[in-house]
């Protein structure tokens, strides 16, 4: 697990990443599904968090409505997809971030079965048959890949604040993270500049 702060991807306890995205969830009425964006995506500086996009892997979903997980390929993607044209909000964290292996980099799971032969392109023609006018089936990295048009930019449903909040009050929260050295050397100036001023 990863703390995205200037920058930097820093190690962080998995238990504040999800406290953090908890929490930051539940301050507003409209979102669906909220999660944490793959380190190996966070390689400049980004906003906290992007809505209204794709959540993959690691899902923190509003269990109280009607979707559900459907289908054996693509699952992720459909239900972010049924729940944006729903109306609802997704939020993609970048504040904090998953480390995840790439696709198809190792054997086993969905390499050997879903994967196998031409089951990159059965995966991603199924979701554009689920969602014609959305989903197209292009070639990216090599392979046959779904893509959504207009890469999520159709979704545009905004935050809802929740109204028994007193935003003008809410105070900054560490979640008790401290920046520790864990290596012997810190090559970063930058870091070595934070260690120096805690």
């Amino acid at each position: 697990m990863r703390r995205l702060t200037k920058g930097k991807r820093l190690a962080c306890n998995s238990k504040y990443a999800f406290v953090a995205t908890e929490d930051f969830t539940d301050r507003y009425e409209n979102i669906a599904i909220a999660g944490l964006n793959y380190t190996f995506f966070a390689i400049t500086k980004m906003p906290p968090f992007y809505l209204n996009c794709h959540v993959y892997s690691t899902l923190l979903i509003r269990n109280d409505l009607d979707y559900r997980w459907r289908g054996r390929y693509n699952e992720d993607t459909d239900l972010c997809l049924q729940v944006l044209s729903g109306g609802w909000c997704t939020v993609l964290m970048n504040a904090f971030l998953i480390d995840k292996m790439a696709t198809m980099q190792m054997k086993g799971g969905n390499t050997d079965v879903l994967y196998k032969g031409d089951g990159r392109l059965v995966m991603a023609r199924s979701l554009e048959r689920k969602w014609p006018g959305v989903v197209t089936t292009e070639r990216r990295f090599d392979r046959p890949q779904h893509v959504v048009k207009n890469s999520w930019k159709g979704f545009d449903t905004e935050l809802i604040r929740r109204k028994d909040i007193d935003w003008n009050n809410l105070k900054p929260n560490n979640y008790g993270m401290k920046l520790k050295q864990v290596t012997d050397s810190v090559k970063s100036e930058e870091l070595q500049q934070w260690l120096k001023n805690q």
